[in-house]
């Protein structure tokens, strides 16, 4: 096997950076492999975007060591390491008096990319985009999830090794959502190296190899999505809606908080994450006058038990 085959795609170890006294990431280790879909998850604040800032070279870190393709993110790199990297920001960017074709060809310019191989480049992407009917159209004309694609084929007019997906989906609508994921994975079968920040943990568990969450500037987790469900919360979820009165009565809450199963209580809402057949019968049992909500544990489980459950803005 090849030494490009196994080296790291980025590899960040004891990774920082400050903002006058404040870290916004706080001495992080991680390494994404050629290849694989890496996510990082966290709530406002938790140091998402000034990572990927550091690993895209728009921000210089304060401490640590980071390597993207092997090489240090030092200025004299930057260059050489933007031409592999492809990135597709969480504000449209795309610029409003070209047409889809022009905003392609004319992005392509920036890399030294001939007319002509632009040209053929953008045919391909087009096509990638599903958008080859509004070729010529302008910007403004075009829906949200045109948009969205055709950004997203526009950071791949380089054929950047690593593509870079900043809450890729953000304020589309179930169908263009799901275009959009479509079209990652088939970034994915083409062996492309995808950073992903995402709000939708459906996203994140449909896509993601592995991935972080990030709270506070630094890692509180990290795996496959199945595995983090599985040692955080467990297999089911039971949510139990307590009346005010339910919520006072201090017997029925120590019932429903047996050591069996793990308890969490947030406002009126009791959740009881279970994880066994016998433990989840038990739980049963004891809810036969109550309301509650009987489901699979997800990785929006995950993130809030690690997170919490209040507004961050």
């Amino acid at each position: 096997m090849s030494n490009a085959a196994t080296t790291p795609v980025i590899e960040a170890t004891g990774l920082w950076k400050y903002f006058g006294t404040r870290a916004a990431v706080a001495g992080i280790t991680l390494t994404v492999a050629p290849g694989e879909c890496f996510g990082l998850l966290g709530p406002n604040g938790a140091g998402k975007t000034t990572t990927i800032k550091m690993i895209t070279c728009l921000a210089t870190p304060s401490d640590g060591e980071l390597r993207v393709f092997g090489l240090p993110v030092v200025a004299s790199n930057h260059r050489a390491l933007k031409a592999r990297i492809g990135i597709v920001q969480q504000e449209e960017s795309l610029d409003p008096d070209l047409s889809v074709e022009q905003n392609l060809t004319v992005y392509a310019s920036y890399f030294g990319i001939s007319p002509r191989e632009a040209a053929r480049a953008a045919e391909a992407l087009i096509a990638f985009a599903q958008i080859g009917e509004r070729r010529r159209d302008r910007i403004r004309s075009l829906s949200g999830g045109m948009k969205r694609r055709l950004m997203l084929a526009r950071a791949l007019i380089n054929q950047p090794e690593l593509i870079v997906l900043d809450e890729p989906t953000t304020g589309l609508d179930p169908q263009a959502r799901r275009l959009v994921w479509e079209r990652i994975r088939s970034l994915k079968r083409r062996g492309i190296t995808i950073l992903l920040t995402t709000h939708y943990m459906e996203e994140a568990a449909q896509l993601c190899d592995r991935l972080v969450i990030m709270d506070g500037g630094r890692i509180i987790a990290e795996g496959r999505p199945s595995d983090l469900i599985e040692v955080h919360v467990g297999a089911e979820v039971i949510e139990v809606y307590l009346s005010e009165a339910q919520g006072a009565d201090k017997a029925l809450l120590d019932r429903l908080t047996n050591s069996a199963w793990q308890a969490e209580r947030v406002g009126q809402v009791l959740y009881l994450y279970i994880r066994d057949g016998h433990t989840e019968a038990a739980a049963l049992a004891l809810l036969a006058d109550l309301e509650f909500t009987h489901r699979r544990a997800t990785l929006e489980d995950v993130f809030l038990r690690l997170t919490g459950h209040a507004l961050r803005d």
